[in-house]
């Protein structure tokens, strides 16, 4: 590939994937924009800091877009390739950290199914961009492949409710999450943060999907 003046060449080598056991355990991943990623065992990746670089970013593709110059669309197209980088290196480090801590403790991953997430959720219009530009799917492949390698098993459940249901009765109300942060239990007054409530329910449902002998397969990588 020719870019930038540079050639660059693309090599691909097959990788064996380790043996898959039967895990101790489930981590529950919940995705998100505000946090990126809220694991089951207590692990937060913020998305403050990306969220901060995107809106710049976005400010930025708009005033070059306004231009209209081949010298602005020259610099735009490079600030696309700088985003799009910045974006994956931060999901390679994510899924490998979820990945190493499933394998020291001998549990499997529990993902949500997001496919078609864009087109079911209704968002505000400012809400819009940041949803559209997520690389959703993304750090999904990569949980799942890195996965693959190590031998721990992925399965992906159905998010529905996962956020509107108290991991500790089970009672679900969409009045249980009171804002983006807090989750209160109408029925029996448990408080949590919303994500790690959230990702509870979703470790639950992976074991229940484990249990059917509905094992998934990692996505094929973006």
């Amino acid at each position: 590939m020719h870019r930038d003046g540079m050639w660059f060449l693309y090599a691909t080598c097959e990788v064996p994937e380790a043996e898959s056991v039967t895990p101790l355990g489930w981590i529950g991943v919940d995705l998100g924009i505000v946090n990126i990623a809220t694991t089951s065992s207590g692990y937060r990746a913020a998305g403050r800091g990306l969220n901060r670089h995107r809106a710049r970013q976005l400010r930025l593709r708009t005033k070059l877009q306004a231009k209209g110059t081949k010298s602005a669309k020259r610099v735009l197209k490079r600030q696309r390739r700088k985003e799009t980088r910045r974006a994956t290196d931060t999901n390679h480090v994510i899924s490998k950290r979820i990945v190493v801590e499933a394998q020291r403790t001998g549990r499997g991953i529990g993902l949500e199914d997001l496919t078609g997430i864009r087109e079911r959720v209704r968002l505000r219009k400012p809400q819009r961009a940041t949803v559209h530009t997520w690389a959703f799917a993304q750090l999904g492949s990569f949980v799942g492949y890195k996965a693959c390698l190590v031998g721990v098993p992925v399965v992906f459940v159905d998010p529905r409710d996962t956020s509107r249901t108290c991991s500790a009765c089970g009672y679900v109300d969409k009045k249980n999450r009171v804002s983006q942060a807090e989750f209160r239990c109408r029925s029996c007054g448990v408080v949590a943060h919303a994500d790690e409530n959230a990702s509870r329910n979703i470790a639950a449902k992976a074991a229940v999907v484990w249990e059917r002998g509905a094992e998934s397969t990692a996505p094929a990588p973006a």
